[in-house]
C-alpha cells in the first residue's frame, strides 16, 4: 500500500506545488534560529494567530456554503422513481381506454387510487 500512495503522489500534480513552499520553510527555520528568543516568542504567537484566523475564516466559509446548499436543497422537487412510474402507468391506462369511467390501481401496501 505504501508503494502505491508513494507512486500515487508521484503521478499527481500536487506534489510539484510542496517542493517551493517546503524550501521556504526550511529556510525560514533557519533564519529563526538565528533570531533573539522574545522575538521568537512574538513569531510564534503571530503564526498562530494567523492559524487562527484561516480556521475561523474556514469554517465560517464551509458553514455559509453549507447553508446555501441546504436552501438549494430546500426549494428542489423530492424526486421518487416509484411516483414517476406510478404517474406513467395512470397516464398510459387513461390513453388506453379514453371512454371507460373510474378507474382504480391498485398500489403495494396502499389502498388503490382511483382516476377519471
Amino acid at each position: 500500500m505504501y508503494d502505491y500512495m508513494k507512486a500515487l503522489h508521484k503521478v499527481l500534480p500536487g506534489a510539484e506545488l510542496h517542493k517551493k513552499p517546503r524550501r521556504n520553510w526550511n529556510r525560514l527555520t533557519e533564519k529563526s534560529r538565528r533570531v533573539r528568543p522574545a522575538d521568537q516568542e512574538i513569531l510564534l504567537q503571530l503564526a498562530d494567530l494567523e492559524n487562527e484566523l484561516r480556521e475561523e475564516t474556514s469554517l465560517t466559509s464551509f458553514i455559509a456554503v453549507f447553508s446555501l446548499g441546504m436552501g438549494i436543497a430546500g426549494e428542489m422537487e423530492r424526486y421518487c422513481f416509484e411516483d414517476e412510474e406510478e404517474k406513467r402507468v395512470i397516464e398510459r391506462a387513461k390513453a388506453e381506454h379514453p371512454r371507460q369511467g373510474q378507474y382504480a390501481i391498485q398500489r403495494k401496501g396502499l389502498p388503490p387510487v382511483a382516476f377519471s
